[in-house]
């Protein structure tokens, strides 16, 4: 099998994996699901990933690393408007499957320390970005109120994904403006 091809079977087992953690949650990933998903026999599967953790590991790592660089280019696009940045990250709470995946997600990282740990990994790279943003937009702020400014930016905005995207239930309405009037707080204030 050529790399191309092994790299593009990859590709769609994990592109596979994705949908059936969005579309069935946690408890329904399965090798063998995510096989049948794939339209490959679940050696061939296990060929690629021989274990189950193998495969979130390497899911959980590609998810994680699309969403830091998404949020990176972002950064640096709305580098001077602080307001920009945070209706783009609110736009992604729009994306119902994308949410559910880190719904998701979170669930596995409650009952996996590796999956935890990697979470907690990308929300520390995640605050780093931000406590950037907010140490370049007030330069007299020291580095560890950036920090904290960052954690609990991400924390307000993660957490308005649940209910913003109806995840949690039915999708609040008209919070936008409280949501953008606290971040702009945390950021600038």
């Amino acid at each position: 099998m050529s790399t191309a091809k092994g790299s593009a079977r990859r590709t769609a087992i994990l592109d596979a994996a994705e949908r059936t953690l969005v579309t069935g949650g946690h408890g329904a990933l399965s090798l063998r699901a995510v096989a049948e998903a794939a339209g490959v026999r679940l050696g061939h599967l296990q060929y690629y990933f021989p274990s189950r953790d193998q495969l979130v590991a390497e899911l959980l790592a590609r998810v994680l690393h699309r969403s830091l660089d998404q949020l990176g280019a972002e950064s640096a696009a709305t580098e001077a408007d602080p307001e920009r940045l945070v209706a783009m990250l609110l736009a992604q709470h729009q994306d119902g499957e994308l949410v559910r995946l880190f719904v998701e997600l979170w669930a596995l990282a409650a009952r996996d320390e590796a999956v935890a740990a990697a979470v907690r990994a990308f929300y520390a790279d995640y605050g780093r970005l931000v406590a950037g943003q907010i140490g370049g937009w007030r330069p007299e702020l020291p580095v560890a109120e950036c920090l904290a400014r960052a954690e609990a930016f991400v924390a307000l905005i993660e957490g308005a994904s649940l209910f913003r995207s109806g995840v949690a239930g039915r999708a609040s309405a008209g919070t936008d403006g409280q949501l953008l009037s606290a971040a702009r707080l945390l950021l600038l204030g």
